[in-house]
Order: structure tokens, then sequence, then C-alpha cells
């Protein structure tokens, strides 16, 4: 799997794991120089609190385009770390 935001791929992954529709990419697998963390944060019910990313790829920003869980809930341990995309960015 690949995701793509501005014509650049900004992570890369044979390993995947998709829950509710997302594929949730391993924290290795991002292309950390496109990547910066920002203090957003929701609340999923069964997940638990998520922190998000927002991506800049020359010179364009996706403002909290990518989240993961970085403590969530024992029903959530398999996407511990792992990144997801929304916001216009591709998975492919």
């Amino acid at each position: 799997m690949k995701a793509m935001w501005n014509d650049v791929i900004i992570a890369e992954s044979d390993k995947t794991e998709v829950v509710e529709g997302n594929h949730y990419f391993p924290a290795e697998s991002i292309k950390k120089e496109y990547f910066h963390k920002t203090e957003t944060t929701t609340m999923c019910g069964w997940k638990g609190m998520a922190n998000y990313y927002s991506v800049t790829v020359d010179g364009k920003t996706n403002m909290d385009c990518a989240w993961y869980y970085q403590n969530p809930s024992d029903e959530a341990q398999k996407i511990k770390g792992m990144v997801a995309f929304s916001s216009g960015v591709q998975v492919i």
C-alpha cells in the first residue's frame, strides 16, 4: 500500500492493518521528513485518544491529515503507533 499526497509517496508498506476502512501504516513506513506533530487530538469510543500529524510536501501543508493512537485501548492494540490518513491523502 502507498499513501500519496501532492503527487509524492508519504508512506509505503505491505504490512498495513485495516480498521473501519482505513489502512494503518507502520510508523517506520512513513517518510518522516514530511510529517510534523500537531496539538490536535480526538477521542474514539473504542480506540481511545488519537494524535495528529500534518504533512508538508513542496511547500504545501495538509493540516491534521494523518492520525495515530499512541496508547490505544486494549481492543485496538494492533494499531498502536500506526498511522492512518484522510483529508485528500490517496491510499492505493
